[in-house]
């Protein structure tokens, strides 16, 4: 089983991970292998354990966007009771928009989650994923078609006017490449946004409200888990992991949203490449 002192490291990482570009489950997957820890991520203990780091992190997005989020349901609910989006109601675009995302992502999740853990559930590979995505955001970074150098109005604003229906269906998409460890769900949100013209930090905020409920639906989906038989043993080092995955969380969304204001993803692309890169040549030999 998990100590309280791998708890406390693994949802420590796990709060930061999940929102910085660098991919949760594969440093998740990665961490323990190379710290000697018994732990593997498809034993039912651990992905239980999972479940509360994972539901205290979007929790604690919940309620960092807390006010983006009544105005977003409100603007949602106008649009489902006039039957119509308003052109001038950015807050019902961008609630159909974040609908729009949810779908393909979702639906890949639950297809696709167990099959993918499985085949992709080595350190080696998780490494190799994770010196891809480091690949993958240098490529959005470079690929991106516009940059606006100075933003006006609001940013949801921005990310209604700039973001289509097939572009937001497509950064979706792009997120279920999370479900393989090495993959992060921010960064492949954030590159869709930057692809589809946004700023590094409007590209950050939309990832945010995205994975916000599909990191929420797929704890929530898993909790009976935790309350049940496959929670004995672990439920008190989950509630410890949980509460560190919420603080780191907490000042990792801070943070990003202060720093992609003027900075962009390349760090996190070197980090990813270089940890990868020496992680998959440490476990070679």
């Amino acid at each position: 089983m998990i100590s309280y002192f791998q708890a406390v490291v693994l949802g420590l990482l796990q709060g930061v991970s999940e929102l910085f570009p660098i991919s949760s489950l594969g440093h998740s997957v990665i961490l323990p292998k190379l710290l000697g820890w018994d732990i593997h991520q498809n034993d039912s203990y651990f992905i239980t354990f999972l479940v509360g780091t994972h539901l205290a992190t979007a929790l604690v997005l919940l309620g960092f966007f807390w006010a983006d989020w009544v105005r977003i349901v409100k603007g949602l609910w106008r649009s489902l009771r006039d039957r119509e989006i308003a052109e001038d109601d950015k807050d019902a675009k961008l609630a159909w928009l974040l609908v729009v995302g949810t779908i393909p992502a979702g639906i890949l999740g639950l297809l696709l989650e167990h099959k993918l853990r499985h085949i992709f559930a080595s350190p080696k590979q998780a490494a190799i994923f994770l010196a891809l995505n480091g690949v993958l955001l240098f490529a959005a970074e470079f690929l991106r078609r516009r940059a606006p150098l100075v933003e006006q109005g609001d940013a949801d604003e921005r990310i209604a006017e700039r973001v289509s229906w097939p572009e937001s269906f497509g950064i979706g998409i792009a997120q279920a490449l999370a479900l393989i460890p090495g993959f992060s769900r921010s960064g492949a949100t954030m590159a869709g946004g930057l692809l589809a013209g946004l700023t590094n930090e409007d590209a950050a905020r939309f990832a945010f409200l995205l994975a916000t409920p599909i990191i929420g639906a797929a704890a929530i989906l898993k909790l009976p888990e935790l309350l049940g038989s496959q929670g004995n043993g672990v439920r008190g080092q989950t509630l410890v992991g949980a509460l560190c995955a919420a603080v780191t969380a907490y000042l990792a969304v801070k943070f990003l949203m202060r720093y992609l204001h003027t900075n962009r993803l390349t760090p996190f692309a070197a980090y990813c490449l270089i940890a990868g890169v020496s992680v998959s040549i440490y476990f070679a030999s």
